[in-house]
């Protein structure tokens, strides 16, 4: 609904100001004007037509009140009954005509606004998923989301919204003032002394709305984080673990009370806003009545030109307004490209070099795994992240602490290699180099001679497969999930996967079988069900090098029974690089690597190692040796298949 003498305008005007004037002292990076052009050039012919829709609106604002002059002074005044009945005729064709161009002009804005928001996010999205593992340990969830939605749609108005107000806005002012001048100087000229009658109230609310709508999304902002929190299954088990049901009540109802609060607040200064913009419009109607209605008796104008200059009046005033916050619309649309192009600009760390070959040959052979002389430092944030994604008030720019110092080892090709030491001695840091989550800063990693940073990321990924110790299911279905690792995988082959992994029993007997929905994280499953799938989806790729990050950490004993039983399907006749957990993989393992602050200090066998007396042995007293009664225990024992379940 528009306001009354501010038809279809009035919203606009009150959304106009509401906006963050704040953003006009931000500093765009130079070219971000042309580059914004650059994204436009594809819907170049559907803008034109678009403007030209909003520039024949614009003339149609002018037309309807001079034919209503016109019907007026030529029709009724003189009694001419046909040419009132042709004339209103006219009125109404501009009121079809009007209609049918603003679902034409909502075509276009649609066409151009959507297919914009399509490209800049696929874009982002794509560029996102190239960017390294430590991007997403800084960035905060929350706003890679916002810069996809809020941002994005933000940047999309400055082709769609604020153009077209533009264009629309300064050709119906430019027309309107015009007609007004050459119809009646004296009321135009009253009419615009008035304007900052009209304009400096608005503009002083506005300031206060535009406060008030910061706080009320940074208050939303944090309810929603709250909730966010509270809402996924982790947060969800640990608020009814440790928290107190009606502390969490009344944390909630604080922040949304605040909502609430700030949300009247806002309601008010938002009617405020709108009946002062609707008195000041009926103050300048009366106006115009009243010098016009006098000039009218006196015989300077005619009956018509007093009500088309009172309908111009209402057509002035939006337009007038809009234009006048004109700057903040634009630089606010303009920021937010900026926004995107941020990240945009952001080169992912790792990436295929120029020249990267492609796979290895598919000779069914293991090839070797080489460390030579590696070292490696993790990145800066400002290598790998923007301040601007951490919700932090300035970037972390200390240079990476140096995690691995000259570790050389081979892998021979169908080997088992275990990797044991303690808590942050640079083991997981080893297995990530392999699959390239990061590159070394010095030294090389080679997989069947070749250096890693000299193949396609592609052709890499599809030669060496990982479990973690939290292996990640989306959710969705067990199919889904298992066709994540090879998409054109058969149910068959699925099936004969999670056989392997000691899971295909638990699968056939689930009612909706391969179309099982595993909730959000796997959290349907139990650890050890989620752990054989994980393993299952590995035998599915069929890598030729495995790697495994602790994969049996934190299960119970049963559950880590059924996975190692998998896990000795998924390393046979592969290279494998495993963090030991269990004393049975080191037994295993055809040489074990001792690492301490980032350095290979012993390797060996098991029995050469307990020998040599030195870290492994004192690791073996205090970590392993507990494991070796009960692993013969169960070796006798001959433990099978653990039934799993789907967890309530």
């Amino acid at each position: 609904m528009g306001m009354p003498g501010m038809p279809g305008n009035g919203w606009q005007v009150m959304a106009s100001f509401r906006r963050d004037g704040s953003v006009t002292q931000q500093k765009l990076k130079p070219g971000t004007v042309k580059r914004i052009a650059s994204y436009a050039r594809p819907y170049k012919r559907e803008l034109l037509l678009f403007l030209a829709l909003n520039a024949l609106g614009a003339v149609i604002v002018v037309a309807n009140p001079l034919l209503l002059k016109a019907i007026i002074d030529r029709g009724i005044v003189p009694s001419r009954h046909d040419l009132v009945i042709w004339l209103a005729l006219g009125v109404a064709g501009l009121a079809v005509l009007e209609a049918v161009l603003g679902l034409a002009q909502r075509w276009y804005s649609a066409r151009v606004g959507e297919g914009l928001i399509y490209d800049l996010r696929t874009q982002v999205f794509g560029h996102v998923q190239r960017q390294p593992v430590a991007f997403f340990m800084r960035a905060q969830t929350g706003s890679l989301v916002s810069r996809l939605n809020n941002d994005v749609i933000g940047a999309q108005r400055a082709l769609t919204t604020t153009l077209s107000s533009v264009v629309s806005n300064v050709i119906s002012l430019v027309l309107v003032v015009i007609t007004m001048m050459i119809l009646s100087w004296q009321v135009t000229l009253i009419a615009l002394l008035l304007l900052p009658v009209f304009v400096l109230p608005a503009k002083w609310v506005g300031k206060r709305l535009s406060s008030i709508s910061r706080e009320q999304m940074q208050l939303d902002a944090e309810m929603s984080s709250l909730m966010t929190e509270r809402f996924n299954v982790a947060g969800a088990m640990l608020a009814k673990l440790y928290g107190r049901p009606s502390e969490e009540e009344d944390n909630f109802s604080q922040r949304a009370a605040r909502v609430r609060d700030i949300g009247v607040v806002a309601a008010m200064y938002g009617r405020v806003f709108f009946t002062a913009l609707t008195l000041v419009a009926a103050l300048a109607t009366a106006m115009v009545y009243g010098v016009g209605g006098y000039l009218a008796v006196d015989g300077h104008i005619q009956l018509g030109t007093l009500v088309a200059l009172a309908t111009l009046l209402t057509r002035m005033y939006g337009p007038l307004t809009a234009l006048s916050n004109v700057h903040v619309d634009v630089m606010t649309a303009l920021v937010s490209f900026d926004r995107v192009f941020e990240v945009l600009d952001l080169k992912p760390l790792i990436a295929d070099k120029k020249g990267a070959a492609g796979g290895w040959a598919p000779d069914g052979t293991a090839p070797a795994v080489e460390f030579d002389d590696v070292a490696f430092s993790y990145p800066s944030a400002e290598e790998v992240s923007l301040a601007s994604l951490e919700s932090i008030a300035r970037p972390d720019t200390a240079p990476g602490r140096k995690v691995l110092h000259g570790v050389s080892f081979t892998a021979a090709p169908g080997t088992l290699t275990a990797l044991v030491g303690p808590s942050g001695a640079g083991k997981s840091t080893i297995t990530h180099l392999v699959s390239r989550l990061y590159d070394v800063s010095g030294g090389a990693v080679r997989i069947g001679g070749r250096d890693v940073r000299d193949v396609t990321l592609d052709s890499l990924r599809s030669q060496v497969g990982v479990v973690s110790q939290d292996a990640h299911l989306f959710h969705d279905s067990i199919r889904v999930n298992m066709r994540y690792a090879r998409p054109d995988a058969t149910d068959e082959e699925i099936m004969e996967a999670l056989r392997a992994a000691q899971v295909g029993g638990l699968v056939e007997e689930m009612p909706e079988g391969l179309d099982t929905i595993v909730g959000d994280r796997g959290y349907r499953l139990s650890g050890g069900e989620k752990q054989r799938l994980a393993i299952a989806r590995l035998l599915l790729k069929s890598p030729s090098v495995v790697v495994l990050d602790e994969a049996t950490a934190h299960l119970d004993s049963e559950s880590e029974a059924a996975v190692q039983r998998a896990l000795s399907t998924a390393l046979a006749g592969r290279t494998s690089l495993v963090i030991a957990h269990r004393l049975s993989t080191i037994r295993e393992a055809d040489q074990i690597l001792v690492v301490d602050d980032g350095r290979v200090i012993e390797r060996g066998r098991h029995d050469e190692l307990l020998l040599a007396g030195g870290l492994y042995a004192e690791l073996y007293r205090t970590q392993f040796a507990r494991q070796e009664g009960a692993e013969d225990r169960e070796d006798g024992e001959g433990n099978g298949l653990a039934a799993g379940a789907l967890v309530p």
